[in-house]
């Protein structure tokens, strides 16, 4: 009877020790699987996190640069690829390699000495004169260990355009007036001086502190005018204007500086119609056609004349029959103070600023201007208006 119990028990036990290996095996089975999936998760977590952090560094408009502790790049967001101009994978390269910018391989070693640097332009080496304001800072980490290095970049280029711009302007303004302001200055303690005893030389030395008084009461004038148009507080009362009837009105106010050149006016403009300022409109008018009178040959012509084109919109043009203007200068005649002939400009009394002023009363109302030109066969300006 014991070896048959002893059997049976031994069978049970076989058959429970199976059943439990089965079960166990699977738990195991499900612990692996559960575990697989956890890490599944945990990798879609982690790349779900990259991706989003990639898109938050690319949405940044400053350039980013992250360098692991050897000074390779470890992340390079779109701006900052945008700033240099590059294509191709950065990741793992030095700055040298990427970038082959001594200086701002200099300044990464700076930040690792001081641990941070603010506020550091950095002029890049290219035609465009970029400029870039950089920030930088070592990330440590909790033992105060550096791990790496990060770069922020903003893009100072066009700052530097203005400030450029700004010390230009002041620089010609003042250079404007200093010219008739010496000059009035010097007759003046010449009259004081004895000259006002002498009818005939008073007489031409107050015509010319007259004249030149009057340059001084146009450049001012011009200025306050391309001041408010570039502010945008000049405000246009648009209506209908006959082109025709504007331009004659225009060359009756120019007629004595025509004749004096013995230069023909000649007013070919169709009956067309553009909606615009008057007033803003005639200075164009005036300033275009008492250009062509200055700068074209003597005994030549003007002609103003235009025609209708896409959108609803008007084509003027003036043209003269001068020595024209040079390629070269073509695309900066509009700018303030540029003169193509800086001699003869200052002889003719210009202020320098009617066709920046021309460019400025254009655009406001929604046109564009532009010049065509060969050397030796005169110049033409053309702008166009919205249609009346």
């Amino acid at each position: 009877m014991w070896p048959a119990l002893f059997i049976l028990a031994l069978a049970g036990a076989v058959a429970l020790h199976f059943a439990w290996r089965k079960k166990f095996l699977r738990q195991q089975q499900q612990i692996h699987a559960e575990m697989e999936d956890n890490r599944q998760r945990q990798q879609q977590t982690t790349i779900e996190a990259q991706a989003q952090q990639q898109v938050l560094f690319n949405s940044m408009l400053e350039g980013l640069l992250l360098l692991d502790g050897k000074r390779r790049i470890y992340l390079a967001n779109r701006a900052f690829k945008n700033l240099f101009s590059i294509k191709t994978e950065l990741r793992g390269k030095t700055i040298m390699e990427a970038l082959r910018l001594h200086e701002l391989a200099e300044l990464v070693g700076r930040v690792e000495t001081e641990g941070q640097v603010f506020d550091y332009e950095l002029k890049l080496p290219e035609v465009s004169g970029r400029w870039l304001r950089v920030n930088a800072a070592v990330i440590s980490n909790s033992a105060g260990a550096r791990e790496g290095t990060i770069l922020v970049f903003h893009d100072l280029t066009r700052l530097k355009q203005l400030e450029r711009t700004r010390e230009d302007f002041v620089a010609n303004v003042s250079h404007e007036l200093r010219t008739p302001l010496s000059l009035i200055k010097g007759y003046v303690e010449t009259l004081l001086d004895g000259a006002r005893d002498n009818p005939e030389v008073a007489e031409r030395f107050l015509k010319i502190i007259e004249r030149n008084a009057e340059r001084l009461d146009l450049l001012i004038q011009d200025l306050l005018t391309i001041s408010a148009l570039e502010s945008g507080r000049m405000e246009l009362n648009l209506q209908p204007v006959a082109l025709r009837a504007l331009a004659e009105k225009v060359f009756a106010d120019l007629q004595a500086k025509a004749k004096n050149k013995d230069v023909s006016l000649i007013n070919d403009l169709p009956e067309l119609t553009a909606n615009a300022d008057v007033n803003r409109l005639e200075q164009v008018l005036a300033n275009l056609v008492d250009n062509a009178i200055k700068y074209g040959r003597a005994q030549g012509s003007v002609k103003v004349s235009g025609q209708k084109v896409a959108d609803g919109k008007v084509e003027i043009f003036v043209q003269d029959d001068g020595p024209g203007i040079p390629p070269e200068s073509l695309d900066r005649v509009f700018e303030r103070f540029y003169r193509v002939d800086k001699a003869r400009s200052r002889d003719q009394g210009g202020t320098g600023l009617g066709l920046s002023i021309v460019k400025h009363i254009v655009h406001s109302h929604g046109g564009e201007v532009w010049a065509k030109s060969e050397p030796g066969k005169g110049a033409t300006f053309f702008f166009t208006l919205p249609g009346g």
